[in-house]
């Protein structure tokens, strides 16, 4: 993950509202020895710094506005445009601004807009730091002194960068279980931007959004105990507490996860539930349909109650949900899993304890092919459910 000012610079053209990139030249930098007169700017990039009602005052147009460089120093500065020349520059920087010397002519000059008299402005002088900002919106060193298209960064960058920034926001070292699942589907959201698969592809959504997560925990892990790792342990004993510790929380995280992402589809898809409903004694299936409510109302027919268990993995642990609700042991119980393919034997155990797995379609292909069929899709447990709530399907 990118550090330093390159970091910086990325984070600072994702949350504004325009971007601009160059190579300083002799000109800006001094180094001709010329009359410092400013950092020239494209005029490509003149909307950026002007509105058109701006532009339309007179031949040669000022602006005073706010710059904060390498998010530090701050500047009284002005954007200046010349008719004439049709140049456009940035002047006023102060006495002793540091940042504009002959030896930093050809490093890379980032500037942003962060709202109509607020900017910041980036400097990146080392060839790693240059590469890792061009690479991350997919620019060719031949087309900088241009306003930056972000659509040209890939989703897996935008993935990283989005992880990273959620991490740098932490004041805690690992979140609740629900704060993360929530974050992660805010990241995969702004990064992929399908959030009509909720409803249209709910199958689909819940795996992306479980990478996702899990892409964000892996990294919020490598953050927490990278270093400490890399420096190795005195003993057995402090390993074997760092290990536990992890796998401890992996456990717990991924126990859940599953149970927040498909609250998340049924709240998309304004579905009525109960999580953690009790039913009898301490008996708490994972998601109850349409409410705890209903299910203690004797008056209320158990043609439209279901149950349904979230469970990642379930090769060994399905047989958990068969007594989950007394009212319902007649009825088929449902149970949701990531887990890819069990034996063939296995299923026929499910099936004669009326059990109906409930797999997000991709995965079904791991699965025994002649038992395939048995097998719920999400979207399909979904349009049932909406159908026996009267929903519209």
């Amino acid at each position: 993950m990118t550090t330093g000012y390159a970091g910086q610079a990325i984070q600072s053209v994702l949350n504004s509202k325009k971007g601009f990139c160059k190579f300083l030249s002799a000109n800006d930098t001094g180094a001709t020895g010329g009359h410092q007169s400013g950092i020239l700017i494209s005029k490509s990039a003149v909307d950026m710094l002007f509105s058109k009602q701006e532009l339309a005052v007179d031949c040669i147009t000022k602006k005073n506005v706010i710059i904060r460089w390498q998010d530090e120093l701050k500047t009284e500065s002005s954007f200046t445009y010349y008719e004439s020349k049709n140049e456009l520059r940035i002047t006023r920087f102060g006495r002793g601004f540091p940042f504009l010397k002959p030896e930093q002519t050809g490093a890379m000059f980032v500037f942003t807009k962060q709202t109509d008299i607020d900017y910041c402005g980036y400097f990146l002088e080392t060839d790693e730091e240059i590469e890792t900002f061009l690479d991350t919106f997919g620019i060719s060193p031949t087309e900088t002194n241009r306003l930056i298209d972000i659509t040209k960064m890939s989703s897996e960058t935008q993935e990283k960068l989005a992880i990273q920034e959620f991490i740098n926001s932490l004041e805690v070292d690992f979140p609740a279980s629900d704060v993360m699942s929530a974050s992660a589907r805010y990241i995969e959201e702004k990064t992929y931007d399908h959030v009509e698969f909720i409803r249209t592809n709910p199958d689909r959504k819940i795996i992306s959004w479980t990478n996702t997560e899990y892409a964000l925990f892996r990294a919020l892990e490598y953050a927490r105990y990278g270093e400490i790792i890399k420096k190795g342990f005195q003993s057995v004993e402090e390993f074997v507490k760092v290990a536990n510790a992890v796998l401890n929380r992996r456990k717990s995280r991924a126990g859940k996860s599953l149970e927040h992402h498909l609250a998340a589809i049924f709240d998309g898809n304004n579905i009525e539930y109960s999580s953690q409903a009790v039913t009898e004694g301490n008996k708490k299936p994972d998601f109850l349909f349409p409410s705890q409510k209903a299910y203690h109302d004797y008056s209320f027919s158990t043609d439209n109650i279901v149950s349904l268990a979230a469970k990642t993995t379930c090769k060994d642990r399905w047989r958990q949900v068969l007594n989950e609700a007394d009212r319902l042991k007649n009825k088929p119980k449902y149970l949701c899993t990531l887990q890819q393919g069990i034996s063939g034997a296995q299923m026929d155990e499910m099936q004669a304890e009326n059990v109906i797995l409930v797999v997000p379609k991709p995965y079904i292909e791991t699965y025994p092919k002649d038992r395939r069929e048995r097998i719920w899709t999400l979207s399909r447990f979904v349009q049932f459910i909406k159908k026996i709530e009267g929903k519209h399907v």
